[in-house]
């Protein structure tokens, strides 16, 4: 569902990602872990292009995401191309993003009316249909103002979801939240992860990648120092640098 190949990323002389290789299948959850500053969040905002890669490609579903080919060549895409590339690559962000003098309700139908052009009698009952499974039914009609960090953050999921995305991306999605608010937003991401959803979630919660995730990639000074199942990265990591990170934080 997602190939990197190759990427690597610099921001002007500092080179931030390094020859990244990982393929990530239909249905897989795969959390990335490590130090702040190890590549995380540029690696996710790479697969929407939220970021450019300066070298190697990504694709999403067989489609090569930023860019087209010619020949031995690479151009970047257009705007509007590459809006459209997003509409199908969710994301959910550390802060919500949401439209504060809009309801849940109409956040969750903004994108679909105004990016997919669905009706807006079909994008209300999705945008309730979402907010339901996401445990909102009863604060359809409040503004953000109204809600908890915890409820924002799933109201921004359902927002996500509303885009009916190939993929859904996670960036550190409870580390803006109170620790008591982080449960009800893993709740929500586990059985998006049970319904088979393809998910890439950089996160420092570490249950939630041991529990959830069918591979851990921890990651140092931009590269991918090890990839492995859970139990292998919790357990028996390969490498000193990853035993260490984990000795910290689990």
């Amino acid at each position: 569902m997602i190939v990197f190949d190759r990427v690597s990323k610099r921001y002007g002389s500092l080179p931030v990602l390094h020859d990244i290789n990982l393929d990530v299948a239909a249905g897989e959850v795969i959390s990335l872990i490590g130090p702040s500053g190890s590549g995380k969040s540029t690696l996710l905002r790479c697969v929407n292009h939220l970021e450019r890669i300066e070298q190697g490609s990504i694709t999403v579903d067989g489609e090569l995401i930023g860019y087209r080919r010619d020949g031995n060549f690479a151009y970047e895409l257009s705007e509007r191309q590459i809006a459209r590339q997003r509409a199908r690559i969710g994301m959910v962000f550390q802060n919500f993003n949401l439209f504060g003098h809009k309801t849940a309700l109409e956040n969750v139908m903004e994108a679909p009316v105004h990016v997919l052009g669905i009706a807006r009698r079909e994008a209300e009952a999705l945008a309730v249909e979402l907010l339901a499974r996401v445990g909102l039914a009863d604060k359809m009609q409040n503004y953000p103002r109204m809600l908890s960090g915890g409820q924002q953050q799933r109201v921004a999921i359902a927002r996500a979801l509303a885009m009916k995305p190939k993929v859904l991306l996670f960036d550190e999605p409870t580390s803006a939240l109170d620790p008591e608010l982080v449960g009800e937003v893993l709740d929500v991401m586990r059985s998006l992860a049970d319904e088979g959803l393809t998910m890439m979630v950089v996160t420092h919660e570490m249950s939630f990648a041991r529990e959830v995730c069918n591979r851990i990639a921890f990651m140092q000074a931009g590269r991918i120092v090890e990839l492995g199942a859970p139990s292998e990265i919790f357990n028996s990591a390969a490498f000193e640098r990853t035993r260490s990170f984990m000795a910290k934080v689990h």
